[in-house]
């Protein structure tokens, strides 16, 4: 989908995602020491509120800039301030670097996209800064729920390690997420990087 499919796809849904944390982000980030945080890809920037209510420095970016009204408008109903800026992230290097933490969460692109992408936020990491990537696992496609049908922006743990040279892996897996539907709870296989720059 390209800018104006996204501005379209947001612009006529209340919240295309839900207004709370993805889990993972959750599970790895929770009573971190806040910093200087950027979600990137970040949508209606559900987990960049997350991360200003734990106290971090949170700016959100996105290619989409209905959705960083949207982002604005659920950090104003949440009592909180980030900083947004339209950025797409595979052509344009992040803005206020360098971060504590880059989050890239669910963003599904192809190559060499992908690593494009990658780059620009291995970029923004400041030295002692966490990375810390979340998405729907190519191994989804055949044995899982939900998610991106087209092989081509699914990948597996190593797709994304592959690219963030210079970084200390300190977690690449793949990891269930229960998902409760219709017809009872199904399982989505997702992955979670997370790497450190010394």
């Amino acid at each position: 989908m390209n800018r104006n499919d996204w501005n379209e796809r947001y612009r006529t849904a209340d919240l295309v995602w839900t207004a709370t944390p993805n889990q993972f982000v959750v599970a790895e980030l929770e009573g971190s020491a806040p910093g200087r945080a950027i979600d990137v890809a970040a949508g209606e920037a559900r987990n960049a509120v997350w991360l200003a209510e734990q106290g971090w420095d949170a700016t959100a970016v996105d290619f989409s800039d209905v959705a960083m009204g949207k982002a604005r408008e659920l950090a104003d109903a949440r009592g909180v301030s980030i900083t947004t800026a339209v950025v797409d992230v595979v052509t344009e290097a992040l803005p206020g670097g360098p971060y504590d933490l880059v989050l890239l969460a669910y963003l599904q692109l192809p190559e060499p996209e992908r690593g494009a992408a990658l780059a620009h936020c291995v970029a923004a990491l400041a030295p002692g800064g966490t990375f810390l990537a979340v998405a729907h696992d190519a191994a989804n496609l055949d044995g899982g729920y939900g998610g991106p049908q087209d092989p081509g922006v699914l990948a597996a743990p190593a797709d994304v390690v592959v690219h963030l040279g210079g970084l200390e892996i300190v977690r690449a897996e793949v990891v269930e997420r229960r998902v409760s539907t219709p017809d009872g709870e199904r399982i989505a296989l997702d992955h979670v990087i997370r790497a450190v720059r010394p």
